[in-house]
């Protein structure tokens, strides 16, 4: 539907409607049109009555905004609203929605003059106002400042426009405002690799001419994802080079969008495509290990082994781990030596020794079972409640603040928000990756139910449910056919941190329902959760401190020194 509206100024803060006139089609079909003058309760400007014709008089008796604008919204239900500079009559649409008390229905929009911008030469049309669009397509209602007239005229410069785009390639809603006009000839000659692809859920891979993965992505539709590849809505300097390169494109059809998630993770870690930045490396994540010897320490691993140890994570950076392990360290006085210790062969203690901050088991002046309280201290803090972390960080901010070290209190600061944020998101983990079986439904996009089972934190089983059909068969059915999973060492059961993150989210969706579980899906009362409060005021406070930093890494770069003269 294409809209216009006349106003008496630019912004709806300070100016009221004083005319709506719109067009309906659907495929070219003129379907209705819809205009009225609108009293905006307020004198028209002069100089507005001279650009438009819309004067004092003339809106005197016309009705109010409350009366016309809920009819409007009612007539344009289910369209998508075009206008040219929309972001103006869109605003001021929403404002009045706003005013009145009125839900927004949340309008899809197309911008015909920022089309026009990426369509147009300058050749073409010096610039993108409708009057000159207009004399370009020879339009037979020349816009005038008024809604109607407007309305129509922007109607068949919008027909005008989507002949151009139509010969690029252009055929869906989601193209026409993803289209950057960027494109190369060649990138869209390579939209026939579309063809065939399924049109629901799943996962695609781009391939190379020697058939290697080049890029993995997943939508929930699979094939007009792809073509948009080939209309340049992707702006990226990087998928342009992929889609240069790329010489055919297979998919993976998945029951629902939670399948292709975690399908598309799975296949990156396994391919690692050049030009996926995420989830290729989930083997180089960071550990914090409280290991099981006679006298525990923390480390930083790569691998979970079943070894009796304590491990948290896993970890985006070493940094972070890193982070996490100073402020147990500042808690708990753990040894941070790495020698073997044996109480029949004392060493000398190091210099933490002497500033309390480890009870020097090395000289002997510690029994085994003595420093098992120490060690069971900090196994308390990875498995169960951070808050001694919180406690002892804080109490060093305050100590700091006092003293205007303000950055180092940042810091101690941003150790324990590492500490506490791993330690929460480790138990929601575990919780669901610790249960033997769960099976849960969710309201399908298109209706019916998206099912699935998970086994020990991994995606076993994915189905649909058609719409009006009973579950109970489709979920035996599911169930039956899962695939079998073993437990594996570590907290997160048998699937990585990711994939178990992504189906706790798709759990916490509205509507999600739990239908069978087999185990125990719990977090501890007492854990980090009930920090996360105190985690988001420290994130904001983080990002207040340094609204503008630059978060890439500095790299050292190597100049040749320079020539004696």
């Amino acid at each position: 539907m294409i809209v216009d509206l006349e106003t008496t100024g630019g912004s709806p803060a300070s100016s009221a409607i004083t005319e709506i006139g719109a067009v309906k089609v659907r495929g070219g079909e003129h379907l209705g049109e819809f205009q009225t003058l609108v009293n905006p309760g307020m004198s028209v400007p002069p100089f507005i009555a001279v650009l438009t014709g819309i004067t004092d008089s003339m809106v005197a008796t016309a009705p109010r905004l409350s009366a016309v604008l809920p009819m409007f919204l009612d007539w344009a239900a289910g369209s998508v609203l075009v206008a040219h500079n929309a972001p103006f009559d869109v605003g001021f649409l929403r404002a009045g929605a706003t005013a009145l008390g009125l839900e927004w229905p949340g309008f899809d929009s197309v911008d015909t003059a920022r089309l026009a911008r990426r369509v147009l030469t300058r050749d073409e049309a010096p610039d993108c106002k409708l009057a000159t669009l207009s004399r370009l397509f020879r339009t037979d209602t020349t816009p005038c400042h008024r809604a109607l007239a407007d309305a129509r005229a922007t109607t068949e410069v919008l027909h005008g426009l989507l002949e151009r785009l139509g010969n690029l390639g252009i055929r869906t809603h989601e193209e026409l405002v993803s289209f950057t006009g960027l494109a190369t000839a060649a990138q869209r000659r390579k939209r026939y690799l579309a063809d065939g692809l399924p049109v629901g859920p799943g996962v695609y891979i781009f391939k190379d001419s020697r058939g290697r993965p080049l890029y993995i992505g997943r939508s929930r539709n699979v094939r007009a994802r792809v073509r948009q590849y080939f209309v340049a809505s992707e702006p990226r300097t990087r998928m342009a080079e992929m889609v240069g390169i790329a010489e055919s494109v297979d998919a993976v059809a998945c029951a629902h969008p939670l399948e292709a998630e975690v399908r598309e993770l799975r296949l990156i870690a396994e391919h690692k495509p050049r030009y996926n930045r995420r989830s290729r490396f989930p083997e180089r994540s960071s550990w914090l290990k409280l290991t099981a010897e006679p006298f525990p320490r923390l480390a930083l691993v790569r691998r979970v082994a079943e070894d009796g140890a304590t491990y948290l994570g896993p970890f985006g950076s070493a940094r972070a781990a890193q982070a996490a392990m100073a402020a147990v360290h500042e808690t708990v006085p753990l040894r941070q030596c790495t020698q073997r210790i044996s109480p029949s062969r004392p060493t000398s203690a190091c210099v933490l020794a002497g500033m309390g901050r480890c009870g020097a088991p090395c000289e002997g002046t510690m029994t085994r079972e003595q420093y098992a309280e120490t060690a069971d201290a900090a196994r308390a803090l990875l498995t169960g409640d951070p808050q001694p972390v919180l406690a002892a960080a804080q109490r060093r901010m305050a100590s700091l603040s006092a003293q205007e070290r303000f950055e180092e209190a940042a810091a101690h600061r941003d150790r324990a928000g590492s500490f506490v944020r791993a330690v929460d998101r480790m138990q929601r983990l575990a919780g669901l990756a610790g249960c033997r079986q769960l099976v849960a439904a969710r309201p399908g996009f298109g209706g019916g139910w998206d099912l699935a089972v998970v086994r020990y934190g991994r995606l076993a089983g994915a189905a649909t449910v058609p719409v009006g059909a009973a579950p109970a068969p489709y979920i035996r059915a599911l169930v039956a056919t899962a695939e079998t999973v073993l437990p594996k060492p570590g907290p997160l059961g048998a699937a990585t941190a990711e994939e178990v993150g992504q189906i706790l989210a798709w759990l916490a969706e509205p509507g999600a329902r739990l239908i069978a579980l087999d185990g125990e899906w719990a977090s501890p009362v007492d854990g980090a959760g009930r920090l996360r409060h105190w985690l988001d005021a420290a994130e904001e406070g983080r990002a207040a401190a340094r609204p503008f930093e630059d978060r890439r890494g500095l790299r050292p770069v190597h100049r040749p020194a320079r020539a004696a003269i």
